[in-house]
């Protein structure tokens, strides 16, 4: 894809509340809150397999690929770091930190237990601080900028770079009265855009807690997975539009006021009528115990997450600013009928409670580990039925989807188009949301 840049002081943004998609990776040994305390980790004392590759994240210096971090065909994930007059140096990844061993040359190197196929934040800890590894190029998750790694997956063709037509990622800025700050997005427009007059659907696609705009575009590939659904014409051509759930000045997000505690990390606090989850929102796995006890369907709002995420300041810049910018400025088709809402983790709470908030904006709905909707909740079930074209509900083999599941089951007794999608072999992570979009992807906008 080719990313160009695009600046646009205008309207406002998009930005918003973001779903601690994939765990901290890098959160360090111990339980997290609202989970309950884990057995530790056995670490694997033998000898990895030889057959280490480089990462496909790792840096390129001067022309030349890093060759750490390293992944084996056992999906152990090796690396190494300079640090001469370190006392202690650990990986850490999967919340499981690592020792690694100081050789002559003052190098220390380390691997991991086997890790899930797919993208994973990691970080280094050198004598009690956590840094990035200097091997890999960096990314936002886990509520800081930190190393990424690449396990290869056996399906990961169908997000590879191919000889294809590519669309545009583009940066996009523009001013928005509600954050009374300049804002970022990325949009993606699909191969053609560029040559003709055509005009596209869209679909607006969030990030999870403590991620940003970013996340879509790089950890999740979701441009790439555009290019190859249209060139094997398994989708609709479309535009994506990923914004930032953290607004400024509300209480979170970058240049956050003074009040409660903000930063890219709580699109909750002080916010008419959001219910902030127990803790971090990663903390509990949607379908996990410990939802809000009497809430609509089973497990409380969204399917068991247990907290609605509604009248948030991402909600009021998307709907009041944000569509209306994208309209104006790209060749949109501007009806509900050809605009859906997805979202991963706390991407997904926001995009339950928004969607459900404002059917006349929304015509497909799509949910990546991150609640469901109970038949409980619809207050009209004729106007849904009538509006809502899709309901898409996907989560990770190894997460609990069960109350999600059962929602859809629901909702299709009631007439409803809705899908449920399990990911195989993956928890709450960038390789179950990147599985879902290729599966959302080709049921937007059939006309069907």
């Amino acid at each position: 894809m080719k990313n160009t840049i695009l600046s646009l002081a205008l309207l406002p943004v998009l930005l918003g509340p973001a779903a601690m998609a994939q765990l901290p990776q890098g959160a360090g040994p111990g339980p997290q809150r609202g989970r309950a305390p884990q057995p530790p980790v056995e670490i694997d004392k033998t000898p990895p397999v030889e057959d280490f590759q480089p990462s496909t994240l790792n840096a390129v210096v001067n022309g030349r690929m890093n060759q750490y971090p390293e992944v084996n065909s056992q999906r152990r994930v090796r690396t190494r770091l300079r640090a001469p007059n370190a006392q202690s140096v650990q990986l850490d990844i999967g919340g499981v930190r690592y020792p690694m061993t100081k050789g002559d040359d003052g190098f220390w190197i380390g691997v991991s237990n086997a890790q899930d196929e797919g993208f994973h934040y990691y970080q280094l800890n050198v004598d009690g601080v956590n840094v990035p590894d200097p091997g890999s190029l960096i990314f936002y998750g886990a509520s800081r900028w930190g190393s990424g790694v690449e396990v290869p997956a056996h399906d990961a063709d169908f997000y590879a770079m191919k000889d294809v037509p590519h669309g545009n990622l583009r940066e996009v800025h523009f001013f928005s009265k509600i954050a009374n700050a300049s804002l970022q997005c990325f949009v993606y427009t699909p191969p053609d855009y560029e040559k003709g007059s055509k005009r596209y659907p869209v679909l607006y696609i969030q990030h999870g807690a403590g991620e940003d705009e970013h996340g879509w575009g790089e950890q999740g590939h979701a441009g790439l997975i555009m290019d190859n659904l249209i060139a094997a014409g398994k989708a609709r051509p479309f535009i994506l539009v990923i914004g930032n759930s953290y607004i400024p000045g509300t209480a979170g997000g970058r240049g956050a006021a003074p009040g409660p505690p903000g930063g890219r990390g709580s699109a909750f606090a002080a916010q008419p009528g959001a219910t902030a989850p127990a803790g971090p929102p990663v903390a509990a796995p949607p379908g996990a115990p410990g939802a809000v006890p009497g809430g609509p369907g089973r497990g409380g709002p969204g399917g068991g997450r247990g907290f609605v995420m509604t009248n948030t300041p991402f909600e009021h810049v998307l709907i009041e600013e944000l569509i209306p910018f994208i309209d104006a400025h790209f060749r949109t088709l501007a009806d509900q009928s050809h605009r859906a809402m997805s979202g991963l983790s706390m991407g997904g709470a926001l995009t339950h409670g928004i969607t459900l908030a404002h059917l006349d904006k929304f015509a497909y709905i799509g949910m990546f580990s991150g609640g469901s909707i109970a038949t409980s909740e619809i207050k009209d079930m004729a106007e849904f039925k009538k509006k809502v074209k899709l309901v898409f509900v996907g989560y990770g083999s190894r997460e609990n989807g069960a109350s999600g599941k059962a929602n859809v089951e629901d909702l299709k007794k009631s007439g409803i188009n809705a899908v449920y999608y399990e990911s195989p072999l993956t928890a709450h992570e960038w390789l179950s949301w990147r599985r879902d979009l290729y599966e959302f992807a080709p049921l937007l906008f059939t006309g069907k």
